[in-house]
């Protein structure tokens, strides 16, 4: 009878490769996994710069804007300042009497031809408004 010659197998069996598949496959997917938050992370820090950018743009046109209202309040306050006072009340309408030589005078400078018919009128309208 003859032996049969055990046939050696050369590098792993099924099982090795298996395991090693696995591993290498673990490893693929733990530096994936990694690489991706790596990114992400980079992603998120960029946005925030962008957000402070943003923000550091937004307070330099309110400060624009203030400094501008500002500077119309100092105007108007100057303005007001240098303005001439409001005039005195119109003095209260003279008594009647006064009215009547008034009105005499201009009549007589109409006789005497120094106020023609339209000047006698205006002043006229004048003394009664």
């Amino acid at each position: 009878m003859m032996r049969r010659r055990a046939v050696m197998r050369r590098g792993p069996g099924l099982i090795g490769t298996m395991a090693t598949a696995a591993v290498i496959g673990g490893t693929a997917a733990a530096a994936s996994g990694a690489v991706q938050g790596h990114q992400q992370a980079k992603a998120q820090e960029a946005a925030g710069e962008q957000a402070e950018q943003q923000q550091a743009y937004q307070n330099q046109a309110d400060m624009e804007a203030m400094k501008a209202q500002m500077a119309a309040m100092q105007a108007q306050q100057v303005q007001a300042a240098a303005a001439p006072p409001a005039p005195a009340p119109a003095p209260a309408a003279a008594p009647a009497p006064d009215l009547i030589s008034q009105l005499k005078q201009l009549s007589d400078l109409k006789a005497a031809g120094a106020l023609t018919d339209a000047e006698f009128e205006a002043a006229k309208a004048k003394l009664l408004a």
